[in-house]
């Protein structure tokens, strides 16, 4: 059932972002009295699951869920219609524009992607406004992971501040230190400050472990997993877990640590009730090494800053928004085309995708994953690569500034090789994902 709803959330997102850049070509084209002759939602190579026809476009849903197009008159795009392009320009087509229209028209879809952003971002922070935990807050420190451990950081370290800079979101810190590539992180242990450094080679590694550091919780059950031994013992949420087999424990991570070595094996459990009286029960961990809860929710022990936005201060507070996720996502694909970091071994395709939306039905989640997207498809379409918007763009300012326009069978040549080089980008994104599927078993 989880993998549904993520699969739905997917395709509703998808679907939205992706009619909506198709209309910004469509609006622009109408505005220059461009003729669209097609506005299809996913592609219909062979046939089309529906279709109407008005005025003089068709529209449609395709039964190839990769996109979408709208097919103008007179230009050399996906459907390759060599025949037309053989005809004498019509004054309706694209090829018989100025070149200033056929590039806002090019621009269109992109620009659409952006302000549907920007407009999503002020209408969540209207909505729910936003609420995070300041670094300034998190009283017991990190939780490294073997990688973190590996680098130096230790469990309860309070990170001070990275690359010399402070961090005022907990939450920003792996981010911050991924994407600025920061080589030193200061952090407070036991009353002293110390340095970490972070050598360059070990990046390649972070980015394989996006939650390197994370935030240290008590070890209280705030729910049970299916199967769950904890829950058949008898313990409730709320509980707190200080002793296994009579050795203390205070934090998840290190109740982690303690039950790594005791897999498919019989424990004693001590917890603290939320009355103040102790219970000790016996149970059989998994053979992973769990006994099925997770934590409580961290409003519970951290507190929270929470903003609210009215109407007027939620259309800035988006467009800041917008524009800090278009820097960070261009620093990211900095990182991919990076050779060093190897980052481009992590670039994945639909599964990946699919997974960072949540396994419930989560409209908070949902608008602001899909405003995420819409500013990765606005740039991913603005990349100089024939079949994509911004090869069109590119061809187009290079007429604009010599004043010659690229000839017919080059642009249609152009075209094949950029649609090759797409469909081996998606090949092996998509390939990335199978084999991360096969090695994580």
């Amino acid at each position: 059932m989880e993998i549904l709803v993520k699969v739905a959330q997917l395709i509703l997102s998808l679907s939205i972002l992706v009619i909506l850049h198709e209309f910004g070509h469509f609006i622009l084209a109408k505005i220059f009295k461009t003729r669209v002759e097609k506005f299809y939602l996913f592609f219909d190579w062979g046939f089309s699951l529906f279709r109407f026809k008005k005025g003089e476009t068709e529209y449609g849903m395709g039964w190839l869920p990769l996109g979408g197009y709208v097919k103008i008159s007179g230009m050399i795009d996906e459907s390759m219609d060599k025949e037309q392009m053989k005809k004498s320009p019509e004054p309706w087509e694209f090829r018989s524009k100025p070149a200033w229209q056929r590039l806002m028209i090019m621009l269109g879809g992109v620009t659409m992607n952006f302000l549907l952003a920007i407009l999503i971002y002020a209408s969540v922070l209207f909505a729910w406004g936003e609420q995070y935990l300041p670094n300034d807050n998190v009283k017991y420190g990190i939780a490294a992971d073997s990688l973190a451990r590996q680098i130096g950081f230790q469990n309860g370290d309070r990170v001070l501040s990275v690359g010399g800079e402070e961090v005022k979101r907990f939450s920003d810190i792996p981010k911050t230190i991924l994407l600025e590539k920061a080589s030193n992180v200061t952090v407070q242990r036991n009353g002293e400050i110390k340095q970490v450094h972070i050598h360059d080679t070990l990046f390649s590694k972070l980015l394989n472990d996006p939650q390197f550091i994370s935030l240290r919780m008590p070890a209280v059950i705030g729910g049970f997993s299916e199967d769950s031994p904890a829950k058949e013992a008898g313990l409730q949420p709320g509980d707190r877990i200080v002793e296994v087999n009579g050795q203390q424990v205070r934090f998840f991570d290190q109740l982690k640590g303690v039950l790594a070595d005791k897999k498919n094996e019989k424990i004693s459990v001590t917890v603290e009730k939320e009355g103040g009286e102790t219970e000790t029960v016996e149970l059989t961990t998994t053979p992973e090494g769990h006994i099925g809860f997770y934590v409580g929710n961290m409003n519970k022990y951290f507190q929270l800053e929470e903003k609210r936005y009215n109407f007027v201060a939620a259309i800035p507070a988006g467009i800041s928004k917008g524009v800090q996720t278009f820097k960070e996502y261009l620093k990211q694909l900095g990182l991919i085309f990076t050779p060093e970091t190897k980052a481009y071994k992590e670039v994945g395709g639909f599964i990946t995708i699919g997974k960072i939306f949540p396994g419930v039905w989560d409209w908070y989640a949902f608008w602001n994953l899909t405003a995420f997207l819409s500013i990765i498809l606005a740039i991913i379409n603005v990349l100089p690569i024939p079949a994509l918007d911004g090869g069109h763009v590119m061809f187009l300012f290079y007429e604009i500034l010599s004043g010659q326009k690229p000839s017919d069978k080059f642009l249609e040549y152009a075209q094949i090789a950029g649609m090759l080089l797409l469909l081996a980008i998606l090949v092996y994104a998509n390939g990335n994902d199978i084999v991360k599927l096969f090695t994580s078993q």
